[in-house]
Parts: structure tokens; sequence; C-alpha cells
């Protein structure tokens, strides 16, 4: 697995991942789903967006993007959303794509990396943050609906870089 920076041939792959996770309803806040045109637009003005990619048969497995977390005199704090393809979960790719974003922050001249809501039941991710240095600053009380309606719990973190 390589993790390098999005190209447009990737547009497609990368908007069916984005797409799966928001339809599966457990992770990201968004409830749109993307195409073609808002899908361009919206990984075109990330600070950087990555993608995962198998080496052997060059398919694009999962992604990430990276952009400020606020402005001014908040702006040195960014912000990252990752994707794997439910067929690609459990290759250790979300890992790759952490480590290669605290590098990629670091190399924007960000300062912190802060998740804003990592829901609770995300165990997974959150012993992979939590494995890779991140702090939890709290719990946020039924700060995310699910698809099904019912609310969890929120855990911000952050990553000094």
């Amino acid at each position: 697995m390589v993790v390098r920076g999005y190209e447009k041939k990737d547009l497609d792959a990368m908007i069916r991942i984005w797409n799966e996770v928001v339809e599966e309803g457990i992770a990201f806040p968004q409830e749109e789903l993307l195409d073609e045109t808002t899908g361009a637009a919206f990984f075109a003005a990330q600070t950087y967006a990555a993608v995962a990619e198998d080496e052997r048969d060059h398919a694009v497995c999962g992604l990430y993007i990276l952009h400020p977390n606020n402005v001014g005199r908040c702006g040195h704090i960014c912000n990252t959303s990752y994707a794997v393809s439910a067929a690609c979960r459990g290759r250790h790719i979300g890992e790759q794509l952490v480590l290669d974003s605290l590098r990629q922050a670091k190399r924007h001249a960000f300062a912190i990396l802060q998740f804003n809501a990592v829901v609770e039941s995300n165990l997974h991710a959150r012993h992979l943050y939590e494995r890779l240095g991140f702090v939890q600053l709290g719990t946020i009380p039924n700060g995310f609906r699910m698809k099904d309606g019912h609310f969890e719990n929120i855990c911000p973190y952050y990553h000094v870089l």
C-alpha cells in the first residue's frame, strides 16, 4: 500500500469510498452524497487530500482530507477525515493514512491536528488514535446523530505536531 497525494484519475474511487462512509451513517457528520461535480470541488478545496493505493492492482482503497480546523488565531490547528473502503478494511490502511496525515499536516505548517467528532462507539479508530499519541479532550454527550436516529457521544482528540 502506498499513500500519495490524489490525482484527477482517483476521483471516481474517492467519491465512491467517501459516499460509502456517509451512507453507513456512523462516522462522518455529512449526510449529502458527493457526485462527480461536488466531489471534484470538495477534494480540490482541501489543503491536502491523499489516497491509499494498492501497489499490486493500483486500486484506491482509502483516502483522507486535511484542512484548517478554524481560521485566524486558531488557524494553526488542522482537521482530517479518513475513509477506507469496506472491502479493504482490516488491512491497517487507516493507520497508514493517519501517519501520513501527521506528516502532511506538519509539512503544511500546522501545529496541532484535532478531531472534532470521533463517535464514542468507533472503538477501532479510538484505539488507533490513542496508540498513535492522540489525546482525548473529553466527551460531548449525544453529539452525533447516527443513521438510525439515536444519538451517541463524541470524543474530540488532538495531537501536537
